[in-house]
């Protein structure tokens, strides 16, 4: 198949659905499937550049909508090269003119919520729900409900995605999600990690890798480590990821007030071999996120045999719990206090254990190249994979 994929940007510093764009791409690719990407980027936009597959950058994108006039356009003249298009995300123009243009259309488009119709964001922000809400009965409503399917990672995210407007009705379809198996270089990898932080050798590494966001627990994941961190000096909290929201200034403070920052390292946004390094050298990862539709950073941990400490509302720990790769609790001071203390209270074998199981899990449900065959049957309409199921409230 010829696949379009669509998306408002394609900049990393985004999160997971633009680079699962790249790394599906890619999987999609190695099936003997071509694939093209259009994104409401400006042309020159720096992380466009090196990409394997083509391009078509068609902002940029004006106001929170991210509204480009060149795509509708561009899209009504090409559509007809592709065997279908794939919507990343919504609330933004890119899924809305692509309902535009392929709702008369032959060609079939489906879309990727990715955890966008969750209803923390009901709960956290009511004025911009209520925005929400006077958009979606002509905007978002209508792409998810002439979509040939609307695609979810995981059963829970389904769930909950009929929890957030009473007017919801589209074909629901639950596709495995993943990432790429990580570079095999793991001593290089921890030694380009210490080489930047060469205080963090033989501590005890508790690793939250994500951005430094009210939305991601970190407040919770501070309080929680000051109340374990006497149990053994060699504990120390790494917070790594970008702060785009001014919030890392506060954290810190309380961390003083606490008595424990010199036990915390803000090391920013990681990448590439620093990253992979800080995973390796992690015992585990944090995560005590208030949502979270999936958590590219949680299975990537797993990948590298380390487990996972997340909260019940990373949609996916019903599967991680199951396969004992990692515990989950509650998104509160008592939850996340929780998980801290059970990973301490586990010895040595216990430990390694779900190391190794961890790692089996991330095979068995979230590598890549298993989440893209699971797509092109969903995009194919094999039977078996594909559970459709519509839901009129």
């Amino acid at each position: 198949m010829k696949i379009l994929q669509i998306i408002t940007s394609l900049d990393p510093d985004g999160g997971g659905p633009a680079e699962n764009v790249r790394q599906s791409s890619r999987a999609l690719s190695d099936l003997g499937h071509q694939i093209e990407l259009a994104s409401l980027d400006a042309p020159d936009a720096p992380w466009l550049q090196a990409l394997d597959y083509p391009v078509y950058a068609l902002g940029p994108g004006k106001t929170s909508y991210a509204y480009a006039p060149k795509f509708v356009p561009w899209l009504q003249a090409n559509v007809g090269h592709y065997d279908c298009a794939i919507v990343r995300g919504l609330w933004q123009y890119s899924g809305f003119g692509t309902w535009q243009v392929l709702r008369d259309r032959d060609i079939p488009y489906f879309v990727f919520p990715h955890g966008m119709l969750d209803p923390w964001f009901k709960r956290r922000y009511p004025l911009k729900h209520l925005k929400k809400w006077l958009y979606w009965p002509w905007g978002e409503y209508r792409v998810l409900r002439d979509a040939r399917a609307v695609l979810f990672t995981c059963e829970q995210e389904r769930q909950l995605a009929r929890e957030s407007f009473g007017l919801y009705h589209c074909n629901e379809v639950v596709v495995n999600y993943g990432t790429r198996t990580p570079p095999n270089e793991p001593e290089r990898q921890k030694q380009a990690f210490f080489d930047r932080f060469p205080q963090l050798r033989d501590r005890r590494l508790l690793l939250f890798l994500s951005r430094i966001h009210p939305k991601k627990g970190c407040d919770l994941l501070i309080e929680a480590f000051a109340t374990v961190a006497s149990s053994d000096n060699r504990l120390h909290l790494v917070m790594a990821g970008p702060d785009k929201v001014d919030w890392q200034a506060q954290l810190e403070e309380r961390a003083r007030q606490l008595g424990i920052a010199a036990r915390i390292t803000w090391t920013g946004m990681l990448s590439d071999d620093a990253k992979w390094g800080a995973i390796r050298a992690a015992e585990a990862f944090v995560l005590p996120s208030h949502q979270e539709n999936f958590g590219i950073a949680v299975v990537e941990a797993m990948a590298c045999q380390v487990p996972v400490l997340i909260s019940t509302q990373v949609n996916i720990w019903r599967e991680i719990v199951a396969d004992r790769a990692g515990l989950a609790a509650e998104d509160t001071l008592e939850g996340t206090l929780q998980l801290l203390q059970q990973w301490l209270a586990l010895d040595e074998s216990e430990r390694r254990q779900m190391q190794t199981l961890a790692q089996q899990s991330f095979f068995k449900r979230f590598e890549i190249s298993q989440a893209a065959r699971d797509l092109v049957a969903a995009i194919e309409g094999t039977p078996d994979q594909c559970e459709a199921i519509a839901d009129v409230r």
